[in-house]
């Protein structure tokens, strides 16, 4: 007779065993106050799976997307993880910051450390799309750092300036939309990087990406992240190689093959130094990969779950 039997039966048949949130479970929202260099603010996350799973996943999106880019992935881990989604100060749900100039790296840092400990883990695998890649490689270089494993999808330590003109040429610029096709019609023009999305993917990111307003329908950012990019001209590299070199935990690194912002050799170059990361390239995809089907969320899943029982 297993322990589990014979204290069942001790119990009179009340002993629970604990049970895995299943993967089809819908997300929780919650927030939690963290503190910028001028003020408060409130950093909105989604939770999926068991609340007692001692194995939380973070996934942290792009520049100008939210906590919903990872729906797909996050039902496909629930069953494992405790999977957490925030959305990063002036996306989603979360406050738009009074001073845009805040919109930057510490900030963000700093508020993923202010969740951590509301999350109350001491340890966390990471998945971060393109500046959430870029946050998880900040955090990972660190001492001490909680980060077990990091997930770099479409995101390395050098950015051209090329892809950060680019980058500068549509951020927190968006119309007011007079109705929802519009909205998706500017989304898949803009998005075209992504690959070919059906026609729910398609309707998936759209509605996750816009908000109302008496307007009309806007996208659900603050358009003063672009301010940055708005200052000055971008004219050189962003060289991030001696944070990339820190790391010590193993890397799974997510290109898509016709990535502008993560180049093939900038790639090429991260297998073979600091973590040397095990590269992964998606076939008939820009920046970045949306991580919404079965092929791409399936090297992640592996990697992730590589050695667990």
């Amino acid at each position: 007779m297993s322990l589990i039997a014979a204290l069942r039966r001790l119990l009179g048949g009340t002993l629970q065993t604990p049970s895995v949130a299943p993967a089809a479970a819908g997300p929780r929202a919650h927030s939690v106050q963290c503190c910028g260099p001028h003020g408060l603010h409130r950093m909105h996350y989604l939770e999926w799976g068991d609340p007692a799973n001692p194995r939380v996943l973070v996934c942290v999106h792009g520049l100008t997307r939210n906590a919903r880019d990872f729906d797909d992935l996050a039902r496909a881990l629930a069953g494992h993880y405790r999977v957490i989604c925030p959305d990063v100060a002036g996306r989603g749900k979360s406050d738009w910051l009074a001073v845009k100039a805040d919109y930057q790296f510490p900030t963000y840092v700093a508020d993923m450390f202010t969740l951590l400990a509301r999350l109350d883990v001491e340890t966390v695998d990471w998945v971060g799309t393109s500046m959430g890649g870029l946050i998880g490689m900040l955090i990972a270089s660190l001492p001490g750092n909680p980060i077990r494993k990091l997930v770099l999808n479409d995101v390395g330590p050098l950015i051209t300036a090329q892809s950060l003109r680019r980058i500068g040429e549509y951020v927190g610029k968006a119309p007011v939309f007079p109705d929802r096709a519009a909205a998706e019609a500017y989304i898949r023009a803009v998005s075209a990087p992504f690959g070919q999305l059906t026609d729910a993917q398609w309707a998936q990111l759209t509605d996750s990406s816009i908000r109302q307003t008496d307007a009309g329908w806007a996208m659900a950012y603050d358009p003063g992240i672009g301010d940055a990019f708005r200052q000055a001209p971008v004219v050189l590299d962003v060289d991030l190689w001696p944070v990339y070199d820190s790391i010590r935990c193993p890397v799974l690194l997510v290109r898509g093959a016709e990535s502008d912002l993560l180049l093939d050799e900038t790639a090429r170059r991260m297998t073979e130094r600091g973590p040397q990361a095990r590269r992964v390239d998606i076939p008939g995809v820009g920046h970045a990969p949306t991580l919404m089907d079965e092929a791409q969320i399936a090297p992640v899943r592996s990697f992730l779950l590589e050695g667990v029982q």
